[in-house]
């Protein structure tokens, strides 16, 4: 679960956000909504989310602040936003993107995760970085070295460099580049994790 909500840096802002907000004031409209309409009646509920009735106290001003303010906000927002991308899309194509086509089942297809560290063990070609990055930076500590690498890799998908790039190609491109990196740090017992909160680093054996 963790390490699927930190992969969720590979997806477009706009679906970052329905994840991080958009889901949590789902809920809090549907509560609202809920305890409204057990309470004055499905119909009032609706007259009053709408703003065809007004509100008389308590638990119908929320309604109708909601029906007002919260709603309508939210859904001109995410309408802007995504008219503001599609125009900018028309005249702003990412070099990565060039020449290349999309088809549904590309776009249908649910985001990758976050690699585990121990998948790579059996791949000959990163045991030296394994070795390093657990043995050397973390002192043989799995847990705390997949914490730190899905971390690394997470903030990475938040930089400018990235915000272009199709999900897939975008999670594939800051593993690459985190790896190489964080394998340089654990050569000499750093990782980048461990000194932003001060955990004193590992000494190289």
């Amino acid at each position: 679960m963790r390490r699927a909500f930190r992969s969720r840096k590979a997806l477009s802002g706009l679906t970052q956000w329905v994840i991080d907000w958009g889901v949590l004031i789902l809920v809090v409209v549907a509560a609202v909504w809920l305890a409204a309409g057990f309470a004055w009646g499905w119909a009032h509920a609706y007259r009053v989310f709408t703003l065809i009735d007004s509100p008389v106290h308590g638990l119908p001003w929320a309604a109708s602040v909601i029906g007002w303010l919260l709603v309508p906000a939210i859904i001109g927002g995410v309408a802007g936003h995504v008219i503001a991308a599609r125009i900018r899309s028309v005249k702003e194509i990412s070099p990565n993107n060039l020449f290349k086509k999309r088809s549904w089942a590309d776009r249908r297809r649910l985001p990758s995760l976050i690699t585990k560290l121990g998948r790579l063990f059996h791949k000959s070609e990163q045991r030296q970085f394994l070795d390093a990055y657990v043995r050397i930076a973390h002192r043989g500590d799995w847990r705390e070295a997949q914490d730190h690498w899905e971390i690394v890799v997470r903030d990475t998908l938040c930089t400018a460099e990235f915000a272009d790039l199709d999900r897939t190609e975008a999670l594939r491109l800051a593993e690459s580049l985190c790896r190489e990196l964080a394998w340089l740090l654990a050569l000499s017992g750093r990782c980048l994790v461990c000194e932003a909160r001060h955990t004193p680093p590992a000494t190289t054996p």
